[in-house]
Formats: structure tokens, C-alpha cells, sequence
């Protein structure tokens, strides 16, 4: 009995055992009615769950945040159990089917226990999925990519620009480049064209744009700089400007970057933003555009890159892509109205863009032949909305009021004209402008800066006219500037401009009489009839009309008038006695006219600071005492053209300009003299005056017919000679260097003689053969010779002993700071030097009937990443022989056939 007891219990344990695993079981089948429901319910509270999650998510990546992993996980598992889910409930409706005996039974018992425990455990892992559900965040800071594309309008000719920056960027040392130019002319689509290329090439850069702007603020531009860097959140933007620097530098100093700042107004201080100073060492890069070259400089920019215009072909290539193919063949002949419309805009872009975009639906040739006449007038909607106000901000950031008025004074020049630096400053300084000094020479300065200012903030450009230092508007800025004097009209700033007006009448004078700066320059205007009353009139440029006759009482009603330019009017012949009421009068420009003599009446203009009187071909006398009348003149001029008979024995000019000479002696303000001189004997008297020795400028040795040897050194005391003239001496067969007073002046006195000299001209000295003694002249910008027909070598190898003597030490490299150098009608030049030189300023030869000049003084450093053209005809530059053919394949793109 006793062994059966252990079998038995045994046998019972598996009795209960398999009834609980029965009853455990057959709960999935009699459970089904409270679980499926239940598993429903749970299913949708799963569903709302993930859609509020969801709807999290898509708010914080509409931030540009970035979804936590964990949180993505848990969505992509809640997606997985509800579709899971939802085809259980699906598929219980069936199961429900088959329950019998009131739930307790199945007909199909093994599908209803395998359904019912997958809603068992369905169930459960919905219960433990909605519990991990509860997130304190959904995301976080994203990740800045290495490079953020911008949206760009596609650029029209800047191609060459990107690639130039591009090679820049390329280079180690070139740390910090600067993008300056005019307004509107696409610096801003150019750096938005070099950040995305950093997309498109292989680097290691990170990328960082920040628009900077006029308003300057530190803590805006640390907000743009960190967004490309993670710091977004409201929390970062809270903290003070060293805080951020702190925080900007933290990721920056151990990164390799291209940092891309826009339109920089002033100095952006890199230590107090955060941005680590780019160098070789750390391959970083600070990129940068403005309006301004003196802000590149003050960035430190290593390469200063200026953008331009677009040229013609290009400019017309925008515009019609912005005018569009159906307007501009709509009618044969808008297409050419179209050209000149696009000529108006002067290649800047935003002009092009602008104007295009507004006349893309103008069919006819009235609407087109309207918008010419608005250009013209500065008066077009879009150019006053849209063009204007933008460059407007540059002369609003001029500095002072004096600098303003200066720039709004070169708009009484025509459209594309050359200003002459100097006699620029000179009439501004006539004006009151420069008021800060009382002497031109000292005003000057002032001027100069005013110019290189008005340069730096791309106001002016640099012109290009024969052997004068120039400047001129751009097109769309001087339509600005007369815009600005427009909407300035009831102020001081009353202009009246119609200069290159194509004018044949004088306007009517009713027009001006409110005037105070007037120019009806570069006409066709032959008469002055009227006698207008212009109470204001300050300034009247004539000049370069076709002026015979000014009436008389022209001048009777105009008691301010300070400027007048009657220059470039060959046929005016006298000047009307009227011109004695002008007492108020201190610049007058006489240069060019046709006048025989001049009146007497003009002993009134008593404060006259200015007179011009050079190249007056047909000038026979001036009366005595005349000049010496002007007691408060600065600035005298009176260069030849070519020989003049002066009879008259009280002529002032009689004599060799002996009396005229002495009349200039009287001048105590005189500071600012060009003057010609016919021999050597009134050299000799010339040079015995300080004043003269002092303030001469210009000189120009007139016919020396009886001096054969002119030594050169007689001119070595000439403080401030800027430019020497030597005109048809003909028998003048050598310019020595030969010292007057051997042992008084020490070498370096002797290499310092001519370092004022910039501008050499010798025309028709037919018996000289060089020039040598120009090595005395290290400062020479601008060389021009022309009709020496026996001339056969620029510097002679042969008179370098001569040099040294004089110099005192071994000869100096010449031409060093030469920009341009005309050579023409010298047919026996061989030589301009006979070895290779740097020419590290040229920037333009031309020449013309040379035709045994064969070999130019050029190596491969020659004029090196200069702009260099060289101008002549096809046939000498064919005969033109090279040291290699690696120096010709060098300057073959530098030509340019001017000659046929």
C-alpha cells in the first residue's frame, strides 16, 4: 500500500496541472467578449497617442529641429501593432461567430484559443507601448549641414568673377577677400553663387551666410551665424553678445569655415562676433561684399576683388531675357528701341533686371519710345521705386554734406564724360566746398581725398582720357544724382542740367531763374540772345557748344555767379562788355576759345581766384596791367598748341612772355601755375623768382629755335613740376643732364630733383634721339612722344655714364610706376630700353608709325596680372619679334588692332 501512495499523488498533480493548463486556455476562448472590445478601445487611445506625437513632430521639424531617435522608434513600433491590431478587430466579428454554449465552447477550438491569445497579447504590449509614449521633448537641435543652398536668380556674365574669388579661396594665404561695387550690380547674387558651389565641390568647408546691412548690430548677426550652427533655441538668443561670441568661437576654432557676410557697411569686429580670425594656419576663410574699398580695407582684406558692370553684349543679353522673345518680336522695331533702353541702364543689373521686368509687356513703340524719354529725364517709375532709393543708400552713408555736394556737382558733366581730377577740385574750391583752406595747393589735398572717397564707395569711376588723371559717373548714378537734386529741388540743391541735350536754342530763362548750378554743356548752342535775372546762379558751364555771339547784357542780372566754363568754343570770338558786371566771379575758363584779344572789362573780376587761358590759338593780345589786376589769383594756365604772332608791343605776351613774366611776379597769391616758355633767356629769368620755382605745375618749352643742347638740370629746383611739355623744338638736338653747380648738391639731392614729375610730352622735336635723362624722373605715369623723326632709342645704353654721374649711384630701374606710354610718327625708334623691365603699373601703350620697332622690353614678369593693352596696327605687331614664344602667347591677348 504503502509503495501505491507516491504514484497516486503523481497521478493526481497531473490531473490538476492539466485542468489548469485547460482552464488557462479555454479563457482566451470565454474571455473573447471582454478582450476584443477591450483591445478596440485600446487600439484608438494608441492611435490618438501616435497622432499627437505625430502632429509634435511635425511642428518641431517645420522649426528645422530634429526628431529624437527614440522618438522615431517609438512611432514606427506604434505603426507596426496598429496595423496589427486593426486586423484582429477586423477578424473578430468571425471568431465571435464561432463561440458556443453562451461564450464557454468553440466550434473551431484551436482557432479560437490561437485568436483569442493573440488579442491577449496584443493587448498587452498596446498597454506597455502607450506607457513608453511619454516624452518630456520630441526634438532637438538639427545638426547644421556643412553648406545651406540659397535660392539665386540666375547671374548673367559673373562666371569669370566666381572663378576669379574661387582661386582666391584655393589659396592658403589669402585669409579674408573683399567684394566691393556699385549697387546693384550682383555682389550679393555672386556670393550666393559661391555658397552654393561649396555644395557642388568636394571640401572640407563649413559654411556659414550672414546677411550684415546698413544697421551694423552684433547680436543680429551672432542670431544668423549661430542658426548655421545648432543655436536656435530661444534660450541662446537670450544670452549677451559675449556669451555668443563665446559659444560661436567654442565650435568654430576647431573647424575648418567660409564664413559669407553681405553688404558690410563699416568694420565688422571678427572678436566680438565670436568668428576666429581666418589664416594660412587654421584654412579658414571670411568672404565678404560691400559697397566700399575703404571697408576692404579696414576688414584686412588680402585680395580686394571689384565687381563690374556687365559689358554690352552681356547687358543686352540680360535685358532680353528679362523683356522676354514675344515682346521683343512683337514689333521689327522695338528691338531697337529695346537696345537703346538697355544702353540707358548703363550694364548695371538691377537696372537691366528692373527696367526689363517692366517693359516685358509693352508692345507698341509709343509705350517704348515713352520709357526712352522718361530714362532721359531720370523721371521712369520703376528707376525712381526701385533703383534709385537702393543707390541712394550710398550717398546717404557719405560722411558729411561737403562730400554730398561734391558728388552732386559731377552731374553737370555729360553722360559718360571724362572729369579732370584737378580741374575738378579746382572748381569745387573756387565753389566754397573745400572750406577748409584758404590756398588751392593746400585744398587740393582735401579735394584729392573727397575723389578717392567718392572712388572707394563706387560714386565715381577712374576715366581714361589722354594724359589727364580723370573720373567719371556712371551712368545710372549721375540719373541718381539728378534725381536726388530733383527731390532736393526747393532746398539749395537747385540744378539745371542739360548737358549733351542735343540743345540748337538757349533754354528759356524763365526756366532758371531759380537756379543755382546750371550746365547746357556739350551743345550746339550758337547765341545768347537773352538777359536773364538769376539772382542765384552760382555755377554756368558753356563749353563744347558752338557759341559765336553772347549778348551783352547777357551777364547784367547773374551778380553771384562764382563758375563759368566757356571752354571749347573756337568760334566765340569776343566776350561781351557785360561780363565786367560778374563781380562776384572767381573762376573763369576761357581754354579753347576762338578770342583774338581780351576786354579790358575784365579788370571788374577783382576775385578772380581762377584763369584759363591755354590753347587760345588765335590769342594776339592781352593789355598790359591786366593780369597783374587779378590780385587774389591762385590758379593761372596758358598753354600753346603752337607758335602765335604777338605784334603788339604793350601785348603782355610780347617778348617771349617777358612781360607777362613780370605781371606773374606781382601775384603774391599765385599757387598753381602752367605756363609756356619760348627760350632760354626767359628760362633763365623764370628760374631766378621763387614764386615761380615754387608753384610752377605745368611748363612747356615753345620752339627753342636757337638752343640746340637744353640741359635738363636747369629745372631741378622746380618744387612742384607735375608735367613737362617740350613743344616743336625743333632744333634742339640733345636734352643733357649736366650739373650747374658741381659739389653743392649732394647725390641724394640730384635723385630726388624730378620725383614731382608724372606727365612728359615732346612733340615735333625732330633733331632729338632719346631721352634718356627721364631715369631722373622715378615718379613718370604718363610718357607720350610724337613727330621725332629722328629719334632712335627711348634710354640709351650708351649714357648711362651720364645717369651715374648726376645720380651719383648706379641707375635705377626706369619706368616703375609708368601707366601709359604713347609712341607715334617716330619712324627710326629702335629701342625703348634694351633689356626686359617689370612695368609693374603699365596699363596701356599705343603705337603708331614705329615701324622699326621690333623687340618691346618684356620678359614673362612683365607688367605682371596688370590689365595691359598694348594698342597699334596688325601690321607692326606682326613684325614685332619676342624673346620666346612663351612671352609672345603671354601678351598676345593684350592687343588690340586701333590702326587698321
Amino acid at each position: 500500500m504503502a509503495s501505491c501512495c507516491p504514484v497516486q499523488w503523481s497521478f493526481e498533480n497531473f490531473l490538476l496541472r492539466g485542468w489548469d493548463f485547460i482552464v488557462s486556455h479555454a479563457n482566451y476562448v470565454w474571455k473573447l467578449k471582454q478582450t476584443l472590445p477591450t483591445l478596440s478601445a485600446a487600439l484608438q487611445e494608441l492611435k490618438a497617442q501616435r497622432n499627437d506625437l505625430r502632429r509634435q513632430v511635425d511642428l518641431a521639424e517645420q522649426r528645422l529641429l530634429k526628431p529624437l531617435e527614440q522618438v522615431r522608434l517609438w512611432l514606427s513600433i506604434a505603426e507596426t501593432m496598429i496595423t496589427e491590431a486593426e486586423e484582429l478587430v477586423s477578424n473578430g466579428s468571425q471568431q465571435m461567430n464561432n463561440l458556443c454554449l453562451g461564450g464557454c465552447a468553440s466550434k473551431s477550438c484551436l482557432s479560437s484559443y490561437k485568436f483569442g491569445k493573440n488579442v491577449a497579447k496584443m493587448l498587452q504590449q498596446i498597454d506597455d507601448h502607450k506607457s513608453k509614449g511619454a516624452f518630456e521633448k520630441v526634438a532637438d537641435n538639427q545638426p547644421a549641414a556643412s553648406v545651406v543652398v540659397r535660392p539665386v536668380e540666375q547671374p548673367i556674365a559673373l562666371e569669370s568673377t566666381i572663378q576669379k574669388v574661387w582661386s582666391c579661396i584655393v589659396e592658403t594665404d589669402l585669409g579674408i577677400i573683399g567684394l566691393y561695387g556699385l549697387g546693384g550690380v550682383g555682389k550679393t547674387t555672386l556670393l550666393t553663387k559661391l555658397n552654393n558651389k561649396f555644395s557642388t565641390t568636394q571640401n572640407d568647408f563649413k559654411v556659414i551666410w550672414a546677411l550684415v546691412s546698413k544697421d551694423y548690430d552684433v547680436g543680429k548677426i551672432q542670431d544668423r551665424i549661430g542658426g548655421n550652427l545648432g543655436f536656435s533655441d530661444d534660450s541662446w538668443k537670450e544670452k549677451s553678445v559675449d556669451q555668443k561670441a563665446t559659444d560661436i568661437y567654442g565650435v568654430l576654432h576647431n573647424k575648418k569655415f567660409v564664413v559669407l557676410l553681405d553688404d558690410l557697411w563699416e568694420r565688422v569686429d571678427l572678436n566680438q562676433v565670436g568668428i576666429p580670425i581666418p589664416s594660412q594656419e587654421n584654412g579658414s576663410k571670411l568672404i565678404f561684399t560691400t559697397r566700399s574699398l575703404e571697408v576692404c580695407g579696414e576688414m584686412g582684406a588680402r585680395k580686394k576683388i571689384k565687381v563690374e558692370c556687365l559689358e554690352p553684349e552681356k547687358a543686352w543679353e540680360l535685358f532680353q531675357d528679362k523683356v522676354g522673345y514675344a515682346t521683343l518680336n512683337s514689333h521689327p522695331d522695338i528691338q531697337n528701341l529695346a537696345k537703346q533702353v538697355a544702353e540707358r541702364c548703363g550694364g548695371l543689373p538691377l537696372a537691366l533686371i528692373t527696367i526689363g521686368r517692366a517693359m516685358a509687356c509693352k508692345t507698341t513703340l509709343g509705350e517704348w519710345k515713352y520709357a526712352i524719354e522718361m530714362l532721359k529725364r531720370c523721371a521712369l517709375p520703376k528707376m525712381e521705386n526701385e533703383v534709385f532709393p537702393l543707390l541712394k543708400f550710398s550717398y546717404d552713408n557719405l560722411p558729411n554734406a561737403t562730400m554730398k555736394c561734391c558728388l552732386l556737382y559731377c552731374c553737370l558733366h555729360p553722360e559718360d564724360y571724362c572729369i579732370p581730377k584737378n580741374r575738378l577740385v579746382e572748381y569745387w574750391f573756387c565753389e566754397g566746398l573745400l572750406n577748409e583752406f584758404d590756398r588751392i595747393s593746400d585744398a587740393q589735398m582735401q579735394g584729392d581725398d573727397i575723389i578717392n572717397s567718392l572712388l572707394n564707395a563706387c560714386l565715381l569711376e577712374n576715366g581714361d582720357e589722354l594724359g589727364e588723371d580723370c573720373v567719371k559717373m556712371h551712368d545710372v548714378i549721375r540719373d541718381m544724382a539728378l534725381w536726388i537734386t530733383h527731390e532736393l529741388k526747393a532746398t539749395e540743391n537747385d540744378f539745371f542740367v542739360k548737358a549733351g541735350a542735343q540743345l540748337f536754342e538757349e533754354p528759356d530763362v524763365k526756366i532758371w531763374e531759380s537756379v543755382k548750378r546750371m550746365s547746357v554743356m556739350e551743345n550746339k548752342l550758337e547765341v545768347l540772345n537773352e538777359t536773364p535775372k538769376c539772382p542765384n546762379l552760382r555755377t554756368l558751364f558753356l563749353s563744347q557748344n558752338e557759341l559765336k555771339v553772347i549778348n551783352d547784357g547777357f551777364f547784367q542780372f547773374i551778380p553771384h555767379l562764382i563758375v563759368l566754363d566757356l571752354s571749347k568754343n573756337p568760334e566765340l570770338q569776343t566776350l561781351p562788355k557785360g561780363i565786367s558786371e560778374l563781380i562776384s566771379l572767381e573762376c573763369l575758363d576761357l581754354s579753347y576759345t576762338g578770342m583774338e584779344e581780351l576786354p579790358i572789362e575784365l579788370k571788374s573780376l577783382t576775385k578772380l581766384k581762377m584763369l584759363d587761358l591755354s590753347y587760345m590759338e588765335n590769342l594776339k593780345r592781352i593789355p598790359q596791367h591786366l593780369i597783374s589786376s587779378f590780385s587774389k589769383l591762385q590758379i593761372f594756365r596758358m598753354l600753346l598748341l603752337e607758335n602765335g604772332d604777338y605784334p603788339d608791343e604793350d601785348n603782355v605776351l610780347s617778348g617771349g612772355h617777358e612781360k607777362l613774366i613780370e605781371e606773374l611776379k606781382g601775384l603774391q597769391h599765385l599757387n598753381k601755375l602752367a605756363i609756356p616758355i619760348h627760350n632760354m633767356f626767359c628760362v633763365e629769368r623764370f628760374l631766378n623768382f621763387n614764386l615761380f620755382r615754387c608753384w610752377t605745375q605745368t611748363l612747356q618749352l615753345v620752339d627753342f629755335r636757337e638752343s640746340k643742347v637744353f640741359n635738363v638740370l636747369c629745372l631741378e629746383n622746380l618744387e612742384r613740376l607735375e608735367t613737362l611739355l617740350f613743344s616743336y623744338c625743333e632744333s634742339m638736338v640733345e636734352i643733357k643732364m649736366e650739373k650747374l653747380h658741381t659739389g653743392v648738391y649732394s647725390s641724394f639731392n640730384y635723385t630726388s630733383r624730378f620725383h614731382t614729375l608724372s606727365s612728359v610730352t615732346i612733340i615735333g622735336c625732330n633733331k632729338l634721339r632719346d631721352v634718356t635723362w627721364l631715369f631722373l624722373a622715378p615718379n613718370l605715369i604718363n610718357l607720350e612722344l610724337y613727330f621725332c623723326l629722328k629719334m632712335e632709342e627711348i634710354l640709351s645704353e650708351g649714357k648711362l655714364g651720364e645717369v651715374a654721374s648726376v645720380i651719383g649711384s648706379p641707375y635705377p630701374k626706369p619706368f616703375l610706376k609708368l601707366e601709359t606710354l604713347y609712341l607715334q610718327f617716330l619712324p627710326k625708334l629702335k629701342s625703348i630700353y634694351w633689356d626686359a623691365l617689370p612695368f609693374p603699373c603699365l596699363k596701356l601703350i599705343r603705337i603708331n608709325v614705329c615701324g622699326e620697332l621690333k623687340k618691346l622690353p618684356f620678359n614673362l614678369d612683365s607688367a605682371k596680372e596688370n590689365l595691359l593693352s598694348i594698342e597699334g596696327s596688325k601690321d607692326w605687331w606682326a613684325t614685332v619679334e619676342w624673346k620666346n614664344e612663351a612671352t609672345r602667347d603671354v601678351f598676345l591677348p593684350f592687343f588690340k588692332s586701333v590702326y587698321g
